[in-house]
């Protein structure tokens, strides 16, 4: 079977009677096996994935199949799915079985697509690099020394190497911007509340959103407008109605375009990055949009409010995971105090026991006004000044990423070295902004580049659109 490089291909193969999904499936987890040295994968849900292919080979002869009959999916490790273990690459969560499935998967279970197994991942969604995770790290297709970034790394790879059609991620502060733009691929984070994060094991709750790795920008938009909506399990989910984004790809009208000063003239951002990020300006500005450069004077101050913000809302989240009613226990207790303490410092990995305790500081009597008010204020001050840009613009475009990806180790004993592989990221999700990566070139060691487009909140047909434009001038 030939490499199938969209969900079109697909569609078209199906209904020419080429192919069927179960063959497809098989296509899907032979390549799983040929590449299990990336170590995407944690499960695969190999036999009920061909079950539920030959259910959907029968509704396709019936012609009573859903839109996404064919498309093979892969989850992260932090999507409930009934019935199968999901641990958020943690030890804590050994053993646990999910006694429902999330909203988002649902709704593509619902459309016919076909779910083959979770992915690896940072440990509840913490890290820029996938080293963070009791399943061991993982490993970008391009060059196995170097990271596939995070903390959606084995959802970027599953695309990336052909293992699945498309994947889940959760973007946090940049976890599917990141990775995609590290391995060549489209990464969409919504809107907040755009889609329900009922299912999804909590970060912290008022920055996580699911987002979509894909190699197109239409497969993209397809698998959004399945997932997005209102849901009653999650009284944050929006209610505003959604879209049909994968219709609305068209794009011919002159538009604002705003450029940020300092990510562009940063100290951190690679030479290769720049000259690729002005050269698609001026071919904007050629084309006859107009593309102007704009003052953040807060850009210092995103991430700081990011890290103390999220750690914050970490160190409430996290405080369920205790050894009491699921998940692993600490074998070496002696009384009730040292089962919790011993249960959380054996069962949690380094980085996020250093962002619990970052937490729990920023929280603590003495210092929540000077560090966790503080960034509460920031942050509406941030999403101000982004929110007013974007009434005055249509897009805000800047690198996804610093660097390209880093090799293995290089920033593992210097937080404050990995943490600044989110600084171009973390502006959409303090401010609850939609923002896509989609591939803009290669540097000097052929390792891809990212481009960043953010929009206003709800935006996301005009920011396919957009993106969809560019994909085709690139």
């Amino acid at each position: 079977m030939e490499k199938f490089l969209s969900f079109d291909e697909i569609k078209k193969s199906l209904e020419n009677r080429e192919t069927d999904c179960k063959s497809i499936v098989n296509y899907y987890l032979n390549n799983i096996k040929t590449k299990a040295h990336l170590n995407a994968f944690v499960e695969v849900y190999e036999q009920s994935a061909l079950q539920k292919a030959e259910e959907i080979d029968q509704k396709l002869a019936l012609g009573k199949a859903g839109k996404l009959a064919g498309m093979v999916l892969g989850i992260k490790d932090v999507l409930c799915l009934a019935g199968h273990t999901v641990n958020a690459s943690s030890k804590i969560l050994e053993g646990f079985e999910s006694q429902f499935t999330s909203t988002a998967v649902q709704r593509l279970i619902d459309q016919d697509a076909i779910i083959i197994g979770r992915l690896n991942c940072d440990e509840f969604g913490m890290g820029s690099s996938n080293e963070n995770t009791v399943h061991g790290k993982v490993l970008n297709d391009l060059d196995n020394t170097r990271v596939p970034g995070g903390s959606s790394g084995g959802s970027a790879v599953a695309v990336q190497a052909n293992l699945c059609t498309v994947s889940l991620g959760t973007d946090t502060g940049g976890s599917v911007r990141q990775p995609a733009a590290f391995t060549g691929l489209v990464g969409t984070k919504p809107t907040y509340s755009r889609v329900s994060r009922h299912g999804l094991i909590a970060y912290a709750s008022s920055f996580d959103t699911i987002g979509v790795f894909s190699r197109n920008v239409k497969d993209n938009a397809r698998v959004m407008e399945t997932i997005a909506g209102p849901d009653d399990f999650d009284s944050t989910a929006s209610r505003k109605p959604v879209p049909n984004y994968s219709e609305l790809l068209h794009f011919g009208k002159p538009v604002k375009i705003a450029y940020l000063k300092e990510t562009i003239n940063s100290s951190a951002l690679q030479p290769k990055i720049k000259e690729n990020t002005l050269e698609v300006l001026d071919r904007l500005k050629k084309e006859g949009h107009e593309v102007d450069e704009v003052n953040f004077p807060l850009l210092d101050y995103v991430l700081p409010t990011y890290y103390i913000l999220t750690t914050a809302e970490a160190s409430s989240n996290l405080s369920r995971f205790d050894g009491v009613k699921f998940g692993y226990r600490t074998p070496n207790a002696h009384n009730l105090e040292s089962m919790y303490k011993l249960t959380r410092s054996e069962g949690f990995g380094e980085e996020v026991k250093r962002r619990i305790m970052l937490g729990t500081f920023v929280l603590s009597a003495s210092y929540y006004d000077a560090y966790f008010t503080k960034a509460q204020k920031v942050r509406r001050l941030i999403k101000n000044f982004t929110e007013d840009l974007l009434n005055k613009y249509d897009y805000i475009i800047m690198p996804t990423t610093p660097t390209t990806a880093f090799k293995f180790g290089e920033h593992s004993n210097d937080p404050v070295a990995m943490y600044l592989e989110d600084l171009f990221t973390v502006q959409a999700s303090v401010s609850g902004v939609p923002a896509i990566s989609i591939p803009n070139g290669k540097d000097e060691k052929g390792l891809p580049i990212g481009l960043q487009i953010m929009a206003n909140s709800f935006k996301e047909a005009d920011l396919y659109a957009f993106a969809e434009y560019l994909s085709a001038s690139n």
